[in-house]
């Protein structure tokens, strides 16, 4: 064992294009990706789901890739807020009318994840439970290359164009949890704020919940510096708040300032819209190195043992939507009493926090500025109001603390130690924020 306090980081993160109409250029974007296929045109795989393809984002894309000489074939049936289920089935799709030399994802976190799913599982040996993080799966890593992934978000929240995270529920064990591995970032990310214009306001608020959550956990997340010097296979890319990712989450907290309440209230304001779709990106850089913690947990069971909470604002076509809390939702119910408990481990960054999140706000500083500020702003984007108003109660307690510790890898990266009873805590004090 080396007994020297760790002095390493690593920083990782997929080109970047951003901008008014860089979906536009994903015909060339794809082909420049799949330049080593000389014999046929390259195959690309587009993954979405159905509203998204309702919106037309989809067959878009696909079509610029058709116009740019490639062949595209649309899969769009993921299920928003992926299930085990669901994976396997896009699995399955890929296998079976693959191989594919380009994957272009085209939605939220969710049509993301499973074509990050889809890109591993038709590239390796082996099939889900392999690959998914201990002790709900094997934590298998990827012994082959991936094909070029291409992240086309059209929801601000997830980050999961920039990330190394694949998250899913499993059903039978009602948890969610996921891949986590480098070779799961996507390649390119392109970011057209245009595309998020026909986000509802309820789906604006929750994910940027998500935004939000992402830049304040990973800017609180236990410092990277923190422990003894790990081997170079020991690091894992969650490793802990360092100065690249601090950089990043603070730019997001400014971005979301003058930006989500705008977002929320109108969405046709397409400024509002673009510094959304950047603090989606920003707070994604910082936390898919430096990691989340104690609310991202949290989230995983409030959002994997829903009973029936149905969201408004999210696409019900046919009347049949099923039971969901939505992930920025989930993570927000349990952020303000988490940085409440967090404080003591580092108060001048959750002041900080708090002061570039509200500015403006003439409350004192103290362990209570940060909770208040979220709570204000929870309130004013109609995000409900504690655990109580998406169905859970006292008595549920125990069974979510079960659930979220089973989240060890998030945990980890806590400013302090998180055990049972903090968890207790932390989501008692959630039933009713205010």
């Amino acid at each position: 064992m080396d007994a020297r306090p760790e002095s390493v980081f690593t920083y990782g993160a997929p080109a970047l294009k951003f901008g008014l109409g860089a979906a536009e250029e994903i015909g060339h974007d794809v082909v420049q990706l799949a330049d080593g296929v000389r014999t046929r045109p390259a195959r690309v795989l587009v993954v979405t789901d159905p509203g998204v393809r309702a919106a037309g984002h989809a067959d878009a894309v696909a079509e610029r890739v058709r116009a740019a000489g490639a062949g595209a074939v649309v899969f769009d049936a993921v299920h928003v807020e992926p299930t085990d289920v669901s994976i396997d089935d896009a699995v399955s799709f890929g296998r079976e009318e693959g191989p594919w030399d380009v994957i272009v994802a085209v939605g939220g976190g969710s049509a993301i994840d499973t074509a990050k799913a889809v890109n591993l599982l038709t590239t390796n040996p082996g099939e889900l439970m392999d690959y998914l993080n201990a002790p709900v799966g094997k934590a298998r890593a990827p012994e082959q290359p991936l094909r070029p992934l291409v992240a086309v978000p059209t929801t601000t929240g997830t980050g999961s164009e920039s990330t190394t995270i694949c998250v899913l529920d499993v059903l039978a064990l009602q948890v969610k949890t996921g891949i986590s591995h480098a070779r799961l970032r996507p390649t390119l990310a392109v970011v057209d704020p245009l595309l998020t214009l026909t986000q509802p306001a309820e789906v604006t608020a929750a994910a940027g919940m998500d935004i939000l959550c992402h830049a304040l956990e990973s800017y609180t997340a236990t410092p990277y510096d923190a422990g003894q010097r790990k081997q170079p296979h020991e690091r894992v890319p969650y490793c802990g708040a360092n100065p690249i990712a601090d950089m990043w989450a603070e730019k997001s907290l400014s971005l979301l300032a003058g930006a989500f309440r705008t977002a929320v209230r109108d969405g046709d304001d397409l400024a509002a819209r673009e510094q959304m779709a950047l603090a989606a990106t920003f707070a994604g850089m910082g936390f898919g190195n430096a990691g989340v913690h104690v609310p991202h947990a949290c989230a995983y069971p409030i959002a994997g043992r829903v009973r029936d909470f149905r969201p408004a604002g999210y696409p019900d076509p046919d009347g049949t939507r099923e039971p969901m809390v939505p992930h920025g939702m989930a993570v927000s119910l349990t952020a303000p009493e988490t940085f409440r408990f967090t404080f003591d481990s580092d108060p001048s960054r959750h002041l900080r926090a708090a002061r570039l999140l509200a500015p403006a706000t003439t409350r004192d500083d103290g362990p209570d500025l940060l909770p208040d500020v979220l709570a204000d702003l929870m309130r004013d984007i109609a995000i409900p109001p504690g655990l109580a108003a998406v169905g859970y109660g006292a008595s549920d307690v125990d069974d979510l603390v079960e659930g979220a510790l089973k989240q060890q890898r998030l945990l980890a990266t806590a400013p302090r130690p998180v055990g049972a009873g903090d968890l207790a805590g932390i989501l008692t004090r959630s039933l009713e924020l205010w």
